[in-house]
């Protein structure tokens, strides 16, 4: 008896898996929920710690914004005062020296800058690196090349650094500003600006420059405290001293109460006295104290006055006539110039000359 035989199904037949792999197993529903499973228990294992840590970040964060702001708010304060306590009725002075609003103006602004941004740097930088070290980052390579990094910076860039230094120091210790006169060695003139790099000077005949702060090794301030207008006026030696020192002493209190005399002179004006007695002529030397770089127009205004009351008291002042070809000189080299009358205290005197007598060349031979 025969067995039958199974046909197979009529439909598309089974494509054949390659020889050696194994078919992909489907994930199933019981697999999906281990999986929830573990990653819930991974994540109530460990939120408290991330809890900590986001907590503490945020923590770092906050007190460093707070504390920037009292800082900020601090230097600001700081720096009003000192404006306003730098405040006088006769004027505005900063440590007993006369300055300008815009001076004052930029030294402050420098200041605070300068003040705000060290503050920032160092609160905001110890923010970062607590919140890194939150994260469990060592932070022993991450200075080290800060390290090395800064050493080289600070190497390639040292002129830079000793400006900005010299600079500061300078602001801080208010050594010159804006409006001052002074001699920087390399340059002098008006100070135009002051920066933490760079100190603008006008030069005397317009010209700007250009002079950095670690350049300065010295500073002539003129413009600091007062500065002396020294005049020496020359006589005969034949005149009344005393008539001479009344027309002087007339002279010099009534300029001391004049406008705007009466505020550029710092104190009275002082007859000192014969400074130099000579053959033909004797010097009389008066000194004031005035504002710093008004000596010279101090000067200027005493010689004019001088001379006027010299005249209406009929006192001679020795002088030669200007330089002229007259048919006692017919030659130019027996013209001499006239000795000064009037002087600065700290020029020399000039003497009078004979005039020279012009030689015949000697023939060779003889």
């Amino acid at each position: 008896m025969s067995l039958p035989v199974a046909l197979p199904a009529a439909g598309p037949s089974p494509s054949p898996t390659p020889s050696g792999s194994e078919t992909p197993a489907v994930p199933t529903l019981q697999d999906a929920q281990e999986s929830a499973t573990n990653a819930a228990t991974w994540v109530e294992q460990n939120w408290s710690t991330w809890l900590a840590i986001g907590l503490k970040v945020l923590l770092v964060l906050v007190i460093a914004v707070v504390l920037r702001k009292i800082v900020l708010r601090a230097i600001t304060k700081f720096i009003d005062r000192m404006n306003r306590t730098s405040e006088s009725p006769e004027g505005i002075t900063l440590g007993g020296l006369l300055v300008n609003a815009e001076r004052r103006r930029q030294r402050s602004h420098a200041i605070g800058s300068v003040l705000r941004s060290v503050a920032s740097f160092l609160i905001l930088g110890t923010a970062a690196l607590m919140v890194l070290s939150s994260f469990q980052i060592d932070l022993a390579p991450l200075l080290a090349s800060a390290g090395v990094a800064g050493v080289a910076i600070g190497f390639g860039a040292r002129n830079l650094v000793t400006d900005f230094l010299s600079g500061v120091f300078m602001i801080l210790e208010d050594q010159y500003g804006v409006g001052d006169s002074i001699d920087a060695g390399v340059a002098s003139g008006e100070v135009v600006e002051v920066g933490l790099r760079v100190t603008k000077l006008r030069g005397d005949n317009g010209e700007i420059w250009y002079v950095r702060n670690g350049e300065i090794k010295r500073i002539g301030n003129l413009s600091q405290g007062w500065a002396t207008a020294g005049v020496d006026v020359t006589v005969r030696p034949t005149e009344d001293l005393d008539r001479v020192r009344a027309t002087l002493e007339e002279v010099a209190e009534k300029m001391a109460k004049e406008e705007p005399w009466n505020e550029l002179l710092w104190g009275p004006i002082q007859i000192l006295g014969l400074d130099s007695v000579l053959i033909d002529s004797m010097v009389v030397r008066l000194s004031a104290k005035t504002m710093p770089g008004k000596a010279l127009t101090v000067e200027r205004e005493l010689r004019w006055r001088i001379k006027r009351a010299f005249d209406e008291a009929d006192i001679r002042i020795v002088g030669g006539v200007p330089v002229a070809l007259t048919e006692e000189a017919p030659d130019p080299t027996a013209a001499v110039a006239a000795p000064s009358v009037f002087s600065n205290a700290d020029s020399p005197q000039v003497a009078a000359t004979a005039p020279i007598t012009p030689q015949r060349p000697v023939p060779p031979g003889k």
